[in-house]
C-alpha cells in the first residue's frame, strides 16, 4: 500500500511540475538580458519605454498642446500624481537633449 502512495505522489509531481518546466523552458523571454536601449534614439526609446503606455501614435496620456519645457520636465522629472505613474527618465540616464528629442518625436506622431 505504501509503494503505492509513492508512486501516486511522484506521478502527482510530476503532472505539476513538468508543464512548468515545459514553459519556462520554451518561453524565449526567460533568462535573456534586455538589451539597454539607446535614449539618443528618440524613436527606438519612445518604442522600447514609451509606447506601452502612450500608444504608438502617442495618442494616449500625451497632450502635445502643453508647452515644451513642461513635457521635457514631465520626461526628466516623471509624474507620481497621475496614474499609471510616468517614471522620471532623468535617473535612468535621459538628459534634456534628449528628453527634448523625445517630446519633438512624439509630437511628429501625432500628426
Amino acid at each position: 500500500m505504501k509503494v503505492r502512495i509513492d508512486r501516486l505522489k511522484k506521478a502527482a509531481i510530476a503532472l505539476f511540475a513538468l508543464p512548468l518546466l515545459a514553459v519556462a523552458l520554451l518561453n524565449p523571454a526567460v533568462g535573456q538580458p534586455q538589451t539597454p536601449v539607446d535614449p539618443s534614439d528618440a524613436p527606438a526609446f519612445f518604442a522600447a519605454k514609451c509606447k506601452m503606455c502612450h500608444g504608438a501614435k502617442a495618442e494616449k496620456l500625451f497632450d502635445a498642446t502643453k508647452p515644451e519645457a513642461d513635457l521635457v520636465q514631465v520626461v526628466l522629472k516623471g509624474k507620481a500624481d497621475k496614474t499609471p505613474k510616468m517614471p522620471a527618465y532623468e535617473t535612468k540616464g535621459v538628459n534634456e537633449e534628449q528628453a527634448r528629442a523625445l517630446v519633438a518625436h512624439m509630437k511628429s506622431l501625432k500628426k
